[in-house]
């Protein structure tokens, strides 16, 4: 592969450039007319302007993107995270045109996308499964039959869902009806689909992934866990790995059971098994994410090994080693965005006026902003990823701690005050949390 089309943007666009350029890949960047002034478009071989700032003028336009890739005679296209990097419909376009996509095959996203369907291709595969509903739910009333058989509490949730739209959880029959209603409005206008299943709701769950890799061969090893349970509204906020609830008898059955996961639909490239564990750690299939993760440099500094590197040798036909890797150090990352944590985490756009990154060893900055750049108010708020690595966990959060009162950012506001204190936090240091933690954290 010779040039590589980044269909991206931020911190992303930037981490995929890195590796590209020490592999001697030429790249070329896309951007809309707000990310004109982002570092991704700077550091680019070549860059084209693809639309204007809405994305779906954009980032999200196949036509563009697949226009600019072969004006550019680029021979693949990395899709980065979100944006189109799971759509089937992109996958088999740019295999029409002759460019590689550098991600799962069409057949493959079809199987996993979708909730409901993926669910049952797990059950299919052996894999554990959360007891619900087989397939998506027909009726209000069969939605009824369901949480009854499975008895309450149960959780609704969207088929083509993410982000926590059309979720609802539901603790009594009485409350049923109203959630079935409102889950499937929220569901329709956000994903075109009001198509519902229903789960068993895991009392004091773990949300914890395993990081797989496959190639063309149908071949797959797993690069062990990072615990993603520090959420708010279903967006992570932190992960580490390895997780602090993880014992080596548990991550070698999550481990075997994700690498099955991936074998049975032949998985290629680097994918994320996503787990519910529940307080006795018994673990249940939740989805799987057929790209690369926000999260993935913290798997990267705990195993020495570089996932943007390997989805590009996959993608030209090299065979995996096929062996399992288990964390050496501890890594921790606390998503940098632009929010103000104590103002409900409202976003936070507007230009950036000082920028101070912080160093040293153990210290790993992702990000593509700098002092003078205005972050546009248009995508997602994250801006910049802290990954700090230490011999031991309590080594890390004290790592992480030095490294945030360093990071400086002013113009306007972040969340780095929140991970400051959420690393003072004793439930958080002691590793006693699950995704409820946020629920009854307060910013002081």
């Amino acid at each position: 592969m010779k040039k590589i089309l980044i269909a991206n943007r931020g911190e992303i666009a930037m981490r995929i450039i890195r590796t590209c350029r020490e592999m001697g890949i030429k790249t070329v960047a896309v951007y809309s007319e707000a990310d004109r002034d982002s570092l991704h478009v700077r550091f680019a071989d070549e860059a084209v302007c693809i639309g204007p700032a809405p994305s779906k003028e954009s980032y999200l336009s196949i036509p563009a993107i697949i226009s600019a890739a072969e004006i550019t005679n680029a021979d693949g296209i990395h899709p980065g995270f979100g944006f189109l990097s799971e759509n089937a419909k992109f996958s088999r376009i740019c295999a029409e045109h002759g460019i590689k996509f550098i991600g799962a095959t069409p057949d493959q996203i079809n199987k996993m996308g979708d909730k409901a369907t993926a669910k049952e291709t797990m059950k299919a595969a052996g894999v554990p499964c959360v007891p619900g509903s087989d397939g998506l739910l027909e009726s209000y009333d069969h939605a009824k039959k369901i949480a009854k058989e499975i008895g309450y509490p149960v959780m609704m949730k969207a088929t083509a869902g993410g982000g926590g739209k059309g979720m609802r959880a539901i603790w009594k029959e009485e409350e049923l009806e109203k959630a079935w209603e409102s889950a499937r409005q929220e569901a329709a206008a956000a994903f075109g689909n009001d198509g519902m299943y229903m789960e068993k709701l895991i009392e004091e769950p773990r949300h914890i992934e395993i990081q797989v890799i496959g190639d063309q061969t149908g071949k797959a090893a797993h690069l062990s866990e990072r615990d993603c349970s520090v959420q708010r509204r279903h967006q992570k906020l932190t992960e580490e790995t390895p997780s602090p609830f993880m014992t080596p008898e548990l991550r070698q059955a999550m481990g075997d059971a994700a690498v099955k996961a991936a074998e049975y639909i032949a998985y290629e490239g680097a994918g994320t098994v996503e787990f519910l564990v529940d307080k006795h750690r018994n673990f249940y299939f939740m989805e799987m994410n057929t790209r690369i993760q926000v999260e993935h440099p913290i798997t990267e500094e705990v195993t020495d090994y570089d996932l943007i590197r390997e989805q590009i040798k996959i993608a030209t036909g090299t065979k995996i080693s096929g062996r399992n890797h288990e964390p050496k150090q501890h890594a921790i990352e606390c998503r940098i965005n632009a929010e103000d944590p104590y103002n409900n985490f409202r976003p936070s756009p507007g230009k950036i006026t000082a920028f101070h990154a912080p160093g040293g060893h153990g210290v790993r900055i992702d990000t593509h902003v700098y002092a003078g750049y205005t972050i546009p108010s248009n995508y997602d708020s994250m801006i910049a990823k802290l990954i700090v690595t230490g011999r031991t966990r309590q080594q890390a959060i004290e790592r992480m701690k030095r490294a945030l009162d360093e990071f400086i950012i002013e113009g306007i506001h972040t969340t780095i005050p929140f991970h400051r204190q959420l690393m003072d936090h004793p439930d958080y240091v002691e590793g006693n949390y699950t995704t409820k933690f946020m629920e009854t954290f307060e910013m002081n």
